[in-house]
């Protein structure tokens, strides 16, 4: 039996291992990272400390096992990483040399401290972003539709008229789930897609 709650802060650690985990194009990325903790810190945490009603998990016997976050408002959740998150990993994580980065580590330090923000062209009708992964053992079994519905409910009743994602084009499997779940292909981008849900239709 899969168990779809909100999130909380003591599922944290399991959802920065989640991250990583999945972290490849839905793949693990374990090998890739000397510290593990990078991708969590940009992808997953934010999140679950600065909307934490947004934050999603399925839980299974052996404990949580996949995660959907969401930004109510993309542009302001930009700004509270500014003010509120990369401030103390920027302390954390210097900034490395100028040069081409050498190391997966190195992007993503990089990305800390020079954060890509999101085009306006895509807010106006979705302002709302996510993030959702799962283990294999809790992947084809509806527990992605699950956690989807969760959130978007959420964002209803909090009045987001529409939900964007950024998708590698490699993640085919990934791809076919959102559509399946409701999502349309908004844009392109150089390394995948932009997919996006109407959720006033």
């Amino acid at each position: 039996m899969i168990n779809v709650r909100p999130a909380r802060l003591d599922d944290l650690d399991a959802l920065y291992r989640i991250c990583l985990q999945t972290g490849d194009a839905g793949e693990d990325a374990t090998a890739k990272y000397e510290d593990p903790q990078l991708l969590g810190h940009i992808f997953v945490g934010p999140y679950a400390v600065l909307e934490p009603s947004l934050a999603f998990v399925a839980e299974d016997d052996e404990g949580v096992s996949g995660y959907v976050v969401g930004a109510l408002d993309t542009a302001e959740f930009e700004e509270s990483l500014e003010q509120s998150w990369w401030p103390e990993l920027r302390e954390q994580y210097p900034l490395p040399p100028d040069g081409p980065a050498v190391s997966e580590d190195q992007k993503l330090i990089r990305h800390i401290h020079n954060p890509d923000r999101t085009s306006p062209k895509y807010l106006g009708k979705y302002p709302s972003h996510l993030h959702i992964n799962l283990l294999p053992r809790t992947q084809g079994q509806g527990v992605g539709a699950r956690l989807m519905t969760a959130l978007v409910d959420a964002l209803r009743a909090k009045g987001s008229r529409g939900l964007h994602l950024d998708v590698w084009g490699v993640n085919t499997r990934a791809i076919g789930f959102y559509q399946h779940v409701g999502f349309t292909r908004i844009d392109r981008t150089e390394t995948g897609l932009i997919l996006g849900m109407d959720l006033l239709a």
